[in-house]
């Protein structure tokens, strides 16, 4: 417990001091399990991730990699003698890595024009699996006549460039990899850097799609160094957020399956699906990939995460029905590799699953799934069910991994302690806490109280917030309110240690912190999160009024002292009540959407239609009475307004539109533009910079 009289609130510079522990690998003995932890220097504006051995008995933990570079991704050799993983030094792609766990210097397996990762073994040990994109088609001359939209494109023969030849030595190349290496090398040269595209999908993030880039699995032979394209002729792409942890190999490593895009250009419509591809050896020995079989084709919606059992009967996978809504439930499903039959194992249970794995016998699952405001560890078995067995609730539990042995090593963490491992022996057991990276910095913090309360809000419906109160809270006094208001829509503020939106660091000031879990939240079921859609304003912002109706009435708070902070959707809403309400005494609004017609220049814009009530040709007034920029005549509040430049998911000039109404029309307002950030603030010195620009602008109207 924190000692009030000696510690102090907490610090943006605190924030960015502590470990980011990574998501933890067992060895196959399950004796001690490998996990990544980035550390960040402030001075030199950038982090480094390093790998950790963690025993599962009470020992301190041990490096196992250089502080000098990056290392992550770490992946065991079958017998437990080897570490695969990938390494990051500066100026150069990531590559895969291995090194022997008895001691010796990491070799270097790859070296990939565009990098590598995402290493697995073999069940014999003999090579390597990993993810390495290669590029696929050029951009086409103007004179190309427009293909038909339906009809699958193909690329002409790509221009030849001088290229360094390989040494006598090495292996020969896949020519995917050696095309890349080519048209590479001709970029370089070209002069004109113009991006082409006839596609409805061009751009994600804070990344172009336009240069041909796709991923394909490859395997490395630990021996001869021979490498082999598993999956030559794919175009497919994988899970842009989360592109790690989306393949598997089956137990014998007769066959692979992974999830990817089966969509062809121009991409009208996203949607992941399961690909299986049968591998065998050549006359010379070297590993090859067969056809690529679709087999999730006939779900309307989305196959993602596929884990084979360990008897390699069975594959797991989780699976949406929607490919219009992308809160719609993630639902538990497996296939019959025999019989080709899919089955969904929780279609009884209204809960969207965050992850699963098996257990290593194959008698039972776990997963992790959402559970109003936090993320629970539960089992199962492997047949449809009711509700799963609950076994770590509170706080939010993730990055479960199964060691043979039994036992489950998993993330946990709540608002007021960072992610460390914990390990949980067997079923019913009593959680082990395993790492302790983040103690002695917490030890000199102060933190405040955080309880969960519910009210009642739109529509009379029970609705959950979070608050959490500032060090030092003293019930007779008043204090500021500051509601921070999450993203989405469909997210939850959940009982979470958030880097960019931390609940201690936005009351460390003197503020009481509201973070209401408003209609559209997920983990309270379908029909929540589904709740506002054709209208996402008007249940949410019944919400926060009613949710700070209710924190007036415990009588510490200054009516006159209020303020609402969110960012994309959180920023969305912040505006919409700079039209609608006065009782702010100001508003910070980060990355927000304010014109929704010009949200279609958003990276993806699948879904507005089901989410706004219509399109800008066909339901224009639905889309005009959710649109906050159509309320600009409200707008008297004082708002500070931060963007990235780089963000392609709510477009910079969102909040410059929004800036530029606030300031002809009068209203205070502040613009902070970061250049080189995305949707997120993901740089140390940026982050620091971040953090003061709003505590300042809170500061400047809730402490006159």
């Amino acid at each position: 417990m924190s000692d009030p009289k000696t510690n102090r609130p907490i610090t943006s510079e605190d924030l960015w001091a502590m470990a980011r522990v990574g998501v933890p690998t067992p060895a196959p003995d399950g004796s001690f399990a490998v996990v990544p932890v980035t550390t960040y220097d402030m001075a030199a504006n950038k982090g480094r991730t390093r790998l950790w051995r963690i025993p599962a008995v009470d020992l301190p933990p041990t490096p196992l990699t250089a502080s000098d570079v990056s290392s992550d991704q770490p992946a065991f050799s079958p017998d437990g003698q080897w570490l695969a993983f990938v390494r990051r030094k500066d100026g150069e792609k990531p590559q895969i890595y291995r090194m022997p766990l008895g001691g010796g210097e990491a070799e270097k397996l790859t070296d990939l024009p565009l990098g590598a990762g995402d290493p697995k073994w073999f069940p014999d040990g003999t090579r390597v699996l990993l993810v390495s994109p290669v590029i696929h088609q050029l951009k086409p001359a103007l004179a190309t006549p427009v293909p038909d939209a339906k009809a699958p494109i193909t690329t002409g023969t790509p221009p030849t460039a001088t290229t360094t030849a390989p040494t006598e030595s090495a292996p020969p190349e896949p020519e995917t990899i050696a095309n890349t290496r080519r048209l590479l090398a001709t970029r370089e040269q070209e002069t004109v850097k113009a991006r082409v595209t006839e596609d409805r999908v061009f751009r994600f993030w804070d990344r172009w799609l336009t240069g041909g880039e796709v991923p394909h699995l490859f395997a490395i032979d630990i021996e001869s160094r021979v490498l082999s394209d598993l999956t030559p002729d794919s175009t497919h792409w994988f899970d842009f957020m989360e592109p790690n942890g989306q393949y598997d190999l089956a137990p014998d490593g007769s066959e692979l399956v992974f999830s990817a895009d089966s969509s062809l250009a121009p991409h009208q419509v996203l949607n992941w699906d399961l690909f299986v591809v049968k591998l065998s050896r050549d006359a010379d020995g070297i590993l090859r990939g067969g056809v690529l079989t679709n087999i999730t084709k006939d779900n309307p919606g989305n196959d993602v995460k596929p884990r084979y059992s360990p008897d390699g009967a069975s594959i797991l996978y989780g699976r949406d029905t929607d490919l219009y809504f992308y809160a719609d439930r993630v639902r538990l499903a497996r296939y019959d590799v025999t019989t080709g039959r899919h089955e969904v194992l929780t279609e009884e249970w209204d809960r969207s699953l965050a992850g699963w794995d098996w257990h290593p016998d194959g008698s039972s699952i776990w997963i992790t799934a959402e559970q109003e405001g936090r993320q629970a560890l539960f089992t199962m078995p492997p047949r449809p069910t009711g509700e799963p067995t609950i076994l770590v609730k509170g706080g939010v539990v993730s990055g479960a991994a199964p060691a043979r042995d039994g036992r489950l090593w998993y993330q946990y963490q709540d608002h007021s302690h960072p992610v460390e491992l914990h390990v949980l022996d067997k079923p019913g057991g009593t959680p082990r806490k395993r790492t302790c990276f983040n103690d002695e910095r917490l030890s000199a913090l102060d933190f405040g109280r955080v309880e969960a309360n519910t009210f009642q809000g739109a529509d009379g419906a029970p609705v959950q917030m979070y608050l959490i109160y500032p060090p030092g809270f003293d019930p007779s006094k008043k204090y500021p309110l500051v509601h921070v208001i999450h993203g989405g829509p469909h997210g939850i503020s959940g009982d979470q240690f958030h880097w960019r939106w931390n609940g201690h660091l936005f009351a460390a000031p003197g503020y009481v912190v509201a973070m209401v879990n408003f209609h559209g939240s997920t983990s309270w079921g379908q029909a929540f999160a589904a709740s506002i859609t054709g209208d996402h304003p008007t249940k949410p912002f019944a919400d926060i009024m009613a949710a700070t109706d209710e924190i007036l009435k415990l009588g510490f708070i200054d009516e006159g002292r209020m303020a609402a902070a969110g960012g994309s959707y959180g920023g969305y809403l912040v505006t919409w009540i700079a039209g609608h309400t006065d009782r702010f005494a100001c508003l910070v609004n980060h990355a927000g959407v304010y014109d929704l017609h010009a949200q279609y220049a958003s990276d993806v814009s699948q879904g507005r239609a089901m989410a706004y009530g219509g399109e800008p040709w066909n339901g224009i007034e639905n889309i005009d009475r959710a649109s906050p920029a159509r309320f600009a005549s409200g707008f008297n509040s004082p708002m500070l307004v931060l963007h990235g430049d780089n963000d392609y998911r709510v477009p910079a000039t969102q909040g410059l539109e929004v800036y530029g109404v606030l300031k002809a029309k009068g209203v205070p307002a502040r613009l902070v533009s970061y250049p080189d950030e995305n949707h997120w603030i993901l740089q140390p010195r940026n982050s620091r910079h971040w953090y003061g620009e709003v505590h300042a602008w809170l500061a400047r109207f809730l402490n006159p």
